[in-house]
């Protein structure tokens, strides 16, 4: 990103700490907002990534930043063996904790808390990593690729969802003013925290999508990087392999 965006801004905690605090605040009311906000779109876009990993056949996939497991729950339909959601926030976890319970697929899915940065696994350990509307909320978003692509095995399949900001007018204009006043105003309106939807919207316009992200990927040592643009260019999936 172009310059450093935090949800706190008076805050001396670090921005790893701040995400953490500010997701525990809106675990709660997370899901309900998600689906208002993206006009119940996102379900779409998590459909697609599970039809781009089912032609994979992974086994063990790692879901980094997995919020309430909403990706990790979708995933299930790729037949993998086990699916490990992993999030700093402890809030989020216990939502979806809940949900996979609802479910009855705590066999197949292991909600665990910790750093996406610093990943308790062994190198060359998943066949797939997948990272839903995570990876603008890294510390070091070099730092997090780096883990990631330590711990895919050889050819692993890395497949990520993130916003990014449409480029055609009208769209352009629409989606400026809608995330710069819409989303902050539902936020204000319905959430916990006051000022956690100013920071998604404001790390969602400064995220470095499209090519500026596919040649981050590549600096990190990914190969076939490509990018699919979702919903006039609102958000973006990004699949590469370890070459």
């Amino acid at each position: 990103m172009s310059k450093k965006i935090i949800p706190y801004q008076n805050s001396d905690l670090s921005k790893k700490s701040q995400v953490e605090k500010m997701f525990n605040n809106i675990s709660k009311e997370y899901d309900i907002l998600n689906r208002v906000i993206s006009f119940g779109i996102d379900v779409s876009w998590r459909k697609k990534i599970v039809k781009i990993l089912k032609s994979k056949k992974p086994s063990l996939i790692l879901d980094v930043a997995t919020g309430t497991g909403d990706l990790a729950i979708a995933m299930v339909q790729t037949n993998a063996k086990k699916i490990i959601g992993l999030d700093i926030s402890k809030g989020m976890l216990d939502v979806g904790i809940d949900k996979i319970k609802d479910k009855n697929l705590d066999n197949t899915i292991d909600m665990v808390i910790g750093d996406s940065e610093n990943l308790k696994y062994e190198d060359n350990f998943f066949d797939a990593v997948t990272v839903s509307f995570g990876v603008r909320n890294f510390e070091s978003l070099n730092s997090g690729l780096r883990e990631i692509f330590r711990v895919l095995k050889p050819n692993g399949s890395l497949v990520i969802l993130e916003t990014s900001n449409p480029t055609k007018f009208p769209f352009k204009q629409f989606y400026t003013v809608y995330s710069k006043f819409i989303l902050p105003t539902i936020g204000k309106i319905f959430s916990k925290d006051k000022l956690a939807y100013n920071y998604l919207s404001e790390s969602s316009a400064e995220f470095p999508f499209g090519e500026k992200f596919n040649n981050i990927l590549k600096k990190i040592g990914f190969t076939n990087v490509v990018d699919f643009p979702q919903t006039f260019g609102v958000a973006t999936i990004y699949v590469a392999s370890k070459g």
